[in-house]
């Protein structure tokens, strides 16, 4: 049996971060992203934002969280990403990144997902939709330690 049996349009899960500096400070050091207006103040001051923003792509990375630790799972393989940057993410800022089941792939194979990023504020920072292959739940079962 596959986790897609158990999976249905309209499921949904999220997950929430608060944004730290220290996040954005490391996610900088990781993927190279040195622009002035993640990590310079002074610089971000006189853009359009006023102040320091995260990386678009850091808010988009909680979305791998949630498909692969809540929905469809462990064992989730993230094939296609859209996205749209619709807000900034701020320091401190709460994000909730959510995923709910648009429609289910032939075969029970793969799943087209709603992806949508939030502020605190309920404001959308981002939203897009992605395509995954769901996870085989003999080897969801290996890593759940069933």
């Amino acid at each position: 049996m596959d986790k897609s049996d158990t999976l249905g349009v309209g499921d949904s899960a999220s997950v929430s971060k608060v944004i730290k500096e220290s996040d954005i400070v490391q996610f900088a050091e990781i993927t190279g992203d040195m622009n002035p207006v993640h990590l310079d103040e002074e610089y971000a001051s006189g853009t359009p934002f006023g102040q320091r923003i995260a990386h678009g792509m850091l808010s988009a990375g909680l979305i791998g969280a949630v498909l692969a630790m809540k929905l469809p799972g462990l064992g989730t393989i993230y094939q296609e990403q859209t996205l749209k940057f619709l807000a900034p993410v701020k320091i401190g800022d709460t994000v909730t990144a959510r995923v709910e089941v648009l429609e289910i792939g032939e075969k029970k194979k793969s799943a087209k997902l709603k992806t949508t990023c939030t502020n605190q504020e309920g404001v959308v920072v981002l939203d897009g939709v992605a395509v995954v292959r769901l996870p085989r739940k003999k080897r969801q079962q290996k890593y759940n330690g069933e």
